[in-house]
């Protein structure tokens, strides 16, 4: 990070029962950038990627590319027209952290580009760039995942904005 840039807890949900979604609404723009950090367990189903819908677009206007790899095997893969951005990475067998950055979130003449990476216990590290083709100002979040189930009782998402100085 820049000498003089600062983080400001936004918002933090720490789920009291299991949920299908998280949302943040009303993310002010008055920071440059956003960061998201999640640590979070699914309720069932394996692992699963944590999923990104901006202002409410559940239209075609995602792309996302990931590189992953274990310490044995690399993957990667790429989707170009995704109903949401990836953010991150989920697991209902250990906590996984996820930490998503997004640039430039404010700025009303530019499409959206977040860069996360999500690891957990099991030695799994994944990166994501992901693309929202709109030039509106990012001011909701929805967060779901690919399996569809419920993130765990206990499960963190924190907002934080960067702040010039």
């Amino acid at each position: 990070m820049a000498a003089g840039n600062t983080y400001v807890a936004i918002a933090t949900n720490t789920l009291s029962s299991a949920a299908a979604s998280v949302t943040f609404s009303s993310i002010s723009g008055a920071y440059t950038d956003l960061v998201l950090v999640t640590n979070a367990t699914l309720a069932s189903g394996g692992a699963a990627n944590l999923w990104c819908r901006f202002n409410g677009d559940g239209a075609a206007n995602y792309s996302t590319t990931y590189l992953a790899g274990n310490g044995t095997a690399a993957s990667s893969s790429r989707d170009t027209s995704a109903t949401e951005g990836w953010c991150g990475r989920l697991s209902s067998s250990n906590i996984t952290t996820s930490i998503a950055s997004f640039q430039n979130y404010a700025n009303s003449t530019t499409y959206k580009t977040s860069v996360s990476r999500g690891n957990d216990t099991s030695g799994l590290v994944i990166a994501y760039v992901s693309l929202w083709r709109s030039t509106a100002a990012i001011t909701s979040i929805v967060l779901t995942n690919s399996s569809a189930v419920n993130f765990n009782t206990g499960s963190t998402f924190s907002l934080y904005g960067i702040q010039s100085a």
